[in-house]
C-alpha cells in the first residue's frame, strides 16, 4: 500500500514540474539571423527566459520546397503562466507573443507578418484565443463596413442589416466566452469586445464620441493577467495616437492630455501607473514631443510616491531632453576681460550662436575663420565659441589673433568637459541657435544650415 503511494506522490510531482516545451518555425528563414530570445511580459517589461540557435530546415509549401528556420525551447520547471515573446532578428523589433499554461506550444509563422500569419499546431489556449480572433474581426468588419456607409450616406436605411450583424458579434463573443471559462485567455477574450452601439450610427460625431468613451469599458486595468501581457499597453497606444488623433498641432496636443488623463485616472495601482507613465515618457520621446513629456512629469510621475519615482529614470531623461530645440540653454560662466559673465545674464544681442569647436579639430580649423567671416556684419547676433581643448596654449594665440568680437571659452578636459557633456556634444563642430532668453531656437548641423537659419 505504501509502496503505492510513495509512486503515486513521485508521479504528481514529476507532473508538477515538468519541462514544456516551445517550438517554432519561421518560413522562410530569416537571412543573417539565427539567434532566438524568450522574454516573458511583465507589466510594460520584457523578462529574459532562455534562448536558442535556428536551424535551417526544409518544408514542402504548396508542392515546393522551401528554407524555414526551426527552434526548440525548453521552458523551465519554475515558469509561471503568462504572455511570453519570442523575438527573432537581432536588428530591430521582430517578435512574436503567444500564451503559456503549463503546456506545450507549438507554431508557424511569416516573420515579416507574424500577428496575421501566426498557426498553433500545439496549445489548445493559443488555438482557441486564435479562432476567436480571427471569427471576431471578421464579424466585426461586417458591423463597421455597414456602419462607415451609413456615415457616407445617412439616407441609407440600414437598421435591420446592422441589427443583424452585431447581434452576430455578441453571439460569437458569448460562444467564445464560455469556451474560454476557467483558461488563461479568459479575460482577453472579454476585453477584446469592441463596444458597439446598440442602434447604427448616423453621425460621425456621434460615432467618434461613442468609441471615445466606450473603449476602455471592457478592460480592466487592475486585472494581472492582462497588465502582465502587451494587451493594455497595445489599447493605450491605440487610444492616444489614433482614436484621439488630429491634424492639428494644437488640437493634438490638447488631445494627448485629455487621453493620458482618460487612461490614468483608470489604473488604480500606483506601481502600475508608475510603469504607463514611464512607458508614454519613452513613446514621447521619440518624437521629441517635450511639451507632453514635461505634462506626464508635471501632473503625474513627480506626483507620484517618492518611493515609487525613479531617480535615475528622471535624470537621464532631463539629462537627454536638455539641450532639445525649445528648451532653455543650460547656464554656464567664464572669464572675459577680467570679469566673470554668465549665458542666462548676456543681454549684448537678440541672438547668439552658441558653437563647440575645437583647435585639434581640422574641420573646426576650416569653419570657424568662415563663421568669423559671416558673423562679421551681422548685427543683433552674437557669437560663444567654447572651446574643448586639453590645454590653453594654442587656444589662447589662435583665438587672440582670429577670433575678435565673439564670447571666447575654454573648455578644459575636452570630451570630460562638464559643459560639453551637458550639451551632449559628440563632436565638432557643434551649433546651437540661442534667442534673447537662451531658449534654443535652432541646432545647426553645419555652417551652411547657420546661414540657412539666417536667411541665406
Amino acid at each position: 500500500m505504501m509502496k503505492t503511494i510513495f509512486t503515486f506522490l513521485l508521479l504528481v510531482s514529476s507532473i508538477a514540474n515538468a519541462q514544456h516545451t516551445i517550438k517554432g518555425i519561421i518560413i522562410p528563414k530569416i537571412e543573417k539571423s539565427d539567434w532566438i530570445i524568450l522574454y516573458k511580459i511583465e507589466g510594460t517589461k520584457q523578462v529574459f527566459v532562455n534562448n536558442t540557435s535556428m536551424k535551417s530546415v526544409s518544408i514542402v509549401v504548396n508542392g515546393k520546397k522551401e528554407l524555414a528556420g526551426n527552434f526548440e525551447l525548453k521552458m523551465p520547471s519554475s515558469a509561471k503562466s503568462g504572455v511570453y515573446r519570442i523575438n527573432y532578428r537581432l536588428e530591430g523589433e521582430s517578435f512574436v507573443d503567444f500564451f503559456y499554461n503549463k503546456e506545450d506550444v507549438s507554431f508557424i509563422f511569416n516573420p515579416d507578418n507574424p500577428e496575421l500569419s501566426i498557426t498553433f499546431s500545439e496549445s489548445s489556449e493559443n488555438r482557441l484565443f486564435n479562432a476567436y480572433i480571427k471569427i471576431i474581426s471578421i464579424a466585426q468588419q461586417q458591423v463597421d463596413s455597414i456602419q462607415v456607409a451609413v456615415l457616407q450616406n445617412p439616407s441609407l436605411d440600414l437598421k435591420i442589416q446592422y441589427k443583424k450583424a452585431k447581434k452576430n458579434v455578441d453571439s460569437i463573443q458569448d460562444k467564445y466566452t464560455e469556451a474560454a471559462k476557467d483558461k488563461y485567455i479568459a479575460p482577453f477574450i472579454k476585453a477584446s469586445l469592441r463596444n458597439n452601439p446598440a442602434t447604427i450610427l448616423t453621425s460621425v460625431n456621434d460615432y467618434m464620441l461613442n468609441l471615445k468613451n466606450t473603449y476602455f469599458n471592457t478592460l480592466d486595468f487592475s486585472s494581472k493577467t492582462l497588465i502582465n501581457s502587451s494587451f493594455l499597453t497595445n489599447k493605450i497606444l491605440e487610444y492616444l495616437f489614433y482614436i484621439n488623433f488630429s491634424d492639428d498641432k494644437k488640437t493634438q496636443q490638447k488631445l494627448f492630455k485629455q487621453s493620458i488623463e482618460t487612461v490614468l485616472t483608470r489604473i488604480k495601482s500606483q506601481p502600475y501607473k508608475k510603469d504607463i507613465i514611464e512607458f508614454l515618457i519613452e513613446q514621447f520621446e521619440t518624437s521629441k514631443n517635450l511639451e507632453i513629456i514635461d505634462y506626464l512629469f508635471d501632473k503625474h510621475y513627480n506626483k507620484l510616491p517618492k518611493n515609487l519615482q525613479n531617480q535615475k529614470f528622471k535624470s537621464d531623461k532631463i539629462a537627454l531632453f536638455v539641450t532639445e530645440i525649445g528648451r532653455i540653454a543650460p547656464d554656464f560662466s567664464w572669464k572675459e576681460n577680467g570679469k566673470t559673465l554668465q549665458l542666462s545674464t548676456l543681454n549684448d544681442a537678440e541672438k547668439y550662436v552658441l558653437v563647440f569647436w575645437s583647435t585639434s579639430c581640422s574641420h573646426c580649423l576650416r569653419e570657424i575663420p568662415l563663421l568669423h567671416a559671416y558673423m562679421e556684419n551681422k548685427k543683433g547676433i552674437k557669437v560663444i565659441a567654447f572651446a574643448l581643448e586639453e590645454d590653453a596654449f594654442v587656444w589662447e594665440n589662435y583665438s587672440k589673433a582670429n577670433l575678435s568680437g565673439w564670447h571666447n571659452v575654454l573648455g578644459l578636459n575636452k570630451w570630460q568637459n562638464k559643459v560639453s557633456t551637458t550639451y551632449q556634444v559628440f563632436s565638432t563642430p557643434s551649433y546651437f541657435v540661442l534667442d534673447n532668453n537662451k531658449k534654443i531656437i535652432a541646432k545647426p548641423n553645419e555652417i551652411k544650415d547657420v546661414k540657412a537659419f539666417f536667411g541665406e
